[in-house]
């Protein structure tokens, strides 16, 4: 998959260098260009458009000095543009919040942010991307699965997003992490047990939970006795 074409939307100068950086900094990403305004960044769309290389992606300040972003979205719709909308804003208001999810906008960064968080977005982003691109869509196929579909879209919200259930800790969550980007291969949780040092019960509840949230695959595997048993796959992006 080619990288995926941004344009960072900003009208405060240190903000949009600092965001145009950031995109350089994520793997899959390139920039295409910065608009500090509503009409700018509409007039830039549709001339990469002309120009056949449209951008993919874009970064959207909600506030800017002449459109609210909100009204920049739908006029990107209402002239065809469909790239997707990451809203990076100070607005906090769950009005303006459904409002952006109601006009498509796939994520919502409220300011101020790291960089680490800023690459989780970015990176779950692309994932969504891969994961689409990938699922069902050739020739003959039915379509995507519900799974594959659910999947797809549960990418796009990082484990933090979700709430942690009852009996699990930040801690040992990060642990597994650690331990599953470790490895070439998929583990059960039998295999997390025993590299951690913890129940099969609970290394299954942390699997299941970042199954969940889109950051592990999670398949079947066959060829072991009894029942077959889950693994799980750190998920490479």
């Amino acid at each position: 998959m080619s990288n995926i074409r941004v344009l960072v939307v900003e009208d405060e100068a240190i903000a949009s260098a600092a965001h145009a950086a950031y995109v350089g900094r994520v793997e899959g990403f390139e920039l295409a260009g910065t608009a500090p305004d509503g009409q700018s960044a509409l007039r830039l769309m549709n001339e990469f458009v002309a120009a056949g290389e449209p951008v993919e992606l874009v970064l959207l300040d909600m506030n800017l000095p002449d459109l609210h972003g909100l009204d920049i979205a739908r006029r990107m719709r209402s002239a065809g543009i469909l790239a997707d909308i990451i809203a990076i804003t100070a607005v906090r208001e769950l009005a303006i919040v459904r409002s952006a999810v109601a006009i498509g906008v796939v994520q919502y960064l409220i300011k101020p942010f790291t960089f680490a968080t800023f690459s989780d977005k970015l990176e779950n982003y692309r994932q969504f991307r891969q994961q689409l691109a990938g699922s069902g869509g050739g020739p003959g196929k039915g379509g995507a699965s519900q799974s594959e579909v659910d999947q797809a879209f549960a990418s796009l919200r990082a484990p933090s997003e979700l709430p942690l259930p009852k009996g699990l800790s930040t801690s040992t969550l990060g642990s597994v992490q650690e331990f599953l980007r470790r490895q070439p291969e998929a583990v059960s949780a039998t295999e997390v047990m025993d590299a951690l040092g913890m129940s099969r019960v609970t290394a299954r509840r942390y699997l299941e939970y970042l199954a969940d949230a889109g950051t592990v695959s999670r398949t079947a595997r066959y060829g072991t006795p009894g029942r077959p048993e889950n693994e799980y796959r750190w998920n490479a992006r």
